[in-house]
């Protein structure tokens, strides 16, 4: 197998490693926090029944009901449809608690409620959160290829444009798709999936969570009796880990386009530190066997270097 193929392998690897991290935290977090959110519901909804069958409500009673209710409300249980309200600790609904949690988008509508959960989420999101940003870095580092170098050098070679330009052209047809793929066709399926959003409040969530601001606002799956709950949940954590690599594509390309255009060094701005040779490195390959130094430096190029223009080998 050549390197490039190895490489793609063991980057495929390290996403469903990456994968199964995510499951094993939904796992734990489920086994944890289950219990005590049934417990707050039968408290909740036995409380409520006192509530109710009380021919006369005194001021202390009805303090209590109500911080009852709003302490529970703050941990994700509705004293409005407590009885027939999804769990907010199932498997998909932690497997989506834990995706928030290690890419820092974190919407805060569910927390833990035990103190082993919150200790579990310290030492879970100390280990996922780099373990995010380096799968993210790594499908990235793939990405480019496909993505930007290919289409610039395309740009040159076919449209016969200079570097600026074609770079320019590329970045306005990336932002475009980018815009297209990520915010308004997702803001179109979740304003009809999602009866009380408007187009706004979609397309307003869709760039609160790939911009990993996570205000907790707006948050889907979340109504009583959603139809295939847990796949919904599950096609969300593909639609944010994917939305967030491409925003990462995005300010990774325009990075370089600074550097081209000399923006960074007018502002005084660190360039992008990656050379030519780097970015042609995968951050996930395997080990390099000993050889001659031209026949390793071969071995490691995933692409001809006659065959890629990089932003780093355009003259500005």
């Amino acid at each position: 197998m050549s390197s490039a193929g190895r490489s793609w392998l063991f980057l495929a690897g390290f996403v469903l490693f990456y994968a199964a991290y995510l499951v094993l935290g939904a796992l734990v977090f489920s086994a944890i926090e289950r219990p005590e959110e049934e417990r707050l519901r039968l408290d909740l909804a036995s409380l409520r029944e006192r509530f109710l069958n009380q021919s006369c409500v005194d001021g202390a009673a009805l303090d209590l009901f109500l911080e009852k209710v709003l302490k529970a409300n703050k941990y994700g249980v509705s004293a409005l449809h407590n009885a027939s309200g999804a769990a907010n600790w199932d498997l998909a609904a932690a497997l989506f608690f834990a995706s928030t949690l290690v890419t820092t988008v974190g919407y805060g509508h569910t927390t833990p409620l035990s103190d082993e959960g919150k200790a579990f989420s310290i030492v879970y999101a100390l280990l996922g959160v780099p373990f995010t940003m380096l799968v993210l870095t790594a499908c990235v580092q793939r990405l480019m290829y496909l993505v930007t170098y290919r289409p610039v050098n395309l740009f040159q070679q076919r449209g016969a444009l200079a570097p600026r330009v074609a770079s320019v052209i590329h970045f306005t047809i990336l932002m475009v798709l980018v815009v297209v793929c990520f915010f308004i066709v997702p803001a179109l399926v979740f304003s009809r999936i999602e009866e009380p959003w408007s187009f706004l409040d979609a397309l307003y969530f869709c760039f609160i969570s790939l911009c990993t601001i996570g205000l907790g606002d707006f948050v889907p799956g979340e109504q009583p009796h959603q139809k295939l709950r847990a796949l919904y949940k599950v096609s969300i954590i593909v639609y944010l880990f994917v939305g967030l690599m491409f925003m990462y594509l995005v300010l990774r390309t325009f990075h370089k386009l600074a550097d081209l255009h000399g923006f960074t060094a007018f502002f005084h701005l660190p360039a992008c530190e990656e050379d030519e040779q780097q970015d042609r490195v995968p951050i996930v390959e395997e080990g390099r066997e000993e050889g001659p130094p031209e026949a390793d430096k071969t071995a490691t190029k995933p692409l001809d270097v006659a065959s890629q223009t990089s932003y780093n080998t355009i003259n500005r």
